[in-house]
């Protein structure tokens, strides 16, 4: 299994009382150990910290801000080999700890957020692609979590997300919300590299009553 991963939770938003960040954190902690270690074989443990100046060397922050600088309510990041995640803040507790789920989550199968897994691409005459292991992106809506001790945390897929073909009995997502490989739920989505042109792809479901592809070009870094 490796290194054990050490995620450290800290607020920077006056709004969230660290009452609030020790539940989560608690949450956090309980799903990592109970539910993702036993799928993704992967250990860690999530700690709170009162000031971005008390985490300790080689923990990994994920900061909670008002304002993360980006259009999404979380993002992971890497930065000289040190994985970090920004977190949208809310009042509601339940929208900020998803959001502190999902990106724990990801974070912990895929630190350097450049993971991928070869597979056929659901869209037509793009054959085999490289899809980017986000976990918890295909059924990130809030409707698709659980609850860990009256916290909201995130459903993520497990390795079977990317079966060829769909099996009776296979689980491709902890809730099972997920019933077949590389499927995308309403308010989720999937992101891969087409390796023929060197574009990235998506497939979102953001609106509608069903998905569209999205094509993002050729993106730098990645």
């Amino acid at each position: 299994m490796g290194l054990i991963r050490q995620p450290a939770l800290v607020s920077e938003s006056e709004g969230i009382t660290m009452s609030q960040l020790m539940a989560v954190s608690a949450a956090l902690q309980k799903q990592t150990t109970r539910d993702l270690k036993p799928i993704w074989e992967i250990e860690a443990t999530v700690d709170p910290f009162e000031k971005l100046e008390d985490i300790p060397l080689g923990y990994w922050p994920m900061i909670i801000q008002d304002d993360i600088g980006f259009d999404a309510a979380g993002i992971h990041l890497d930065k000289d080999g040190q994985p970090f995640a920004l977190i949208s803040s809310s009042d509601d507790i339940d929208i900020w700890s998803l959001t502190a789920s999902h990106e724990t989550l990801e974070m912990l199968v895929d630190p350097s957020g450049n993971r991928t897994v070869a597979g056929d691409s659901p869209k037509g005459n793009q054959g085999r692609v490289m899809f980017l292991v986000e976990v918890s992106d295909p059924s990130e809506a809030a409707e698709y979590g659980y609850s860990i001790n009256g916290v909201l945390v995130s459903d993520f897929y497990t390795p079977n997300f990317f079966d060829p073909v769909v099996s009776s009995g296979v689980r491709y997502s902890y809730t099972d919300a997920v019933r077949e490989p590389r499927d995308v739920l309403p308010g989720g989505y999937l992101s891969w590299l087409n390796p023929q042109s060197g574009e990235w792809w998506q497939e979102t479901w953001f609106s509608g009553n069903k998905s569209k592809f999205v094509n993002l070009g050729v993106l730098a870094g990645m």
